[in-house]
């Protein structure tokens, strides 16, 4: 490819981010087609399954099975029968939905999962902060050949990171790190630091998986602010260049930057 920079242009060979389709199968029914990059796909299936409530927890999902085809790859997942039903009633309350009048507004409800709230035992000290933030940078890989990715970032309370996944999306490296700590004997993190915003979308993936504390290094959103505040997760954006602002329940913070 050719370079233009300051009035000079030159050729050298970029490395691009891959960008996937992806389809989730349960039960041997498809469910949804999703754009990723193509590692780590069964902790995907695995984390995306729980922080949808597709099932309710781990021993609900009886198989992944990953399989490459011509045009994309397909997640195959098995869930237990009483899911599978509940799955498949939900879909069908969906069917024949308009986006105008009513219809819009059921719709834009059933997006709205019900709020659930986390525990209230973490403890994160945030002089750790600056530190996890620089490893951060150099712990992503994708990014640096790229520039085209976002990661989560899983944190024990000694300011360890313990998992790193990175996506094209940001929400699928939320239920990649997810996937990967909801397994059987997996150590659960303490925190977790987001490279992007956090959505409102972000949270509720969070209360799903039980997680308490939220780190984000970009902003926050007023919807994303209020579901933590019902979910009692401790929520924190702007982390970067010294600074952090948190926006509810520091209660789990010490030695908080900002309050």
């Amino acid at each position: 490819m050719t370079l233009f920079e300051r009035d000079k242009c030159s050729e050298f060979t970029d490395k691009l981010a891959n960008e996937v389709r992806v389809a989730l199968v349960y039960n041997g029914i498809s469910h949804t087609v999703m754009l990723a990059s193509p590692q780590d796909l069964e902790e995907f299936a695995i984390g995306f399954t729980l922080s949808e409530r597709i099932v309710s927890n781990i021993n609900e999902i009886k198989g992944v099975d990953v399989e490459y085809v011509e045009s994309g790859i397909i997640i195959y997942i098995e869930i237990t029968q009483r899911c599978f039903a509940d799955l498949k009633e939900h879909r069908r309350s969906m069917a024949g939905r308009t986006g105008c009048g009513l219809c819009g507004v059921a719709q834009l409800d059933d997006a709205v999962k019900p709020i659930k709230t986390v525990d209230s035992d973490a403890v994160f000290n945030m002089e750790l902060l600056p530190s996890i933030l620089d490893k951060a940078k150099k712990k992503q890989s994708n990014f640096e050949l790229t520039g085209a990715t976002h990661a989560a970032l899983g944190l024990n309370n000694q300011g360890e990171v313990i998992y790193i996944y990175e996506d094209i999306g940001r929400h699928i490296a939320m239920d990649k790190l997810i996937g990967a700590f909801s397994r059987r004997n997996a150590e659960k993190p303490v925190a977790v630091l987001l490279t992007s915003r956090a959505s409102f979308e972000m949270v509720q993936k969070a209360a799903s998986a039980g997680i308490q504390i939220l780190f984000a290094m970009s902003a926050v959103t007023a919807l994303a602010a209020d579901l933590a505040e019902k979910s009692n997760i401790t929520l924190v954006g702007f982390c970067r260049n010294g600074r952090a602002n948190v926006y509810c329940h520091s209660f789990r913070l010490q030695n908080t930057l900002a309050r």
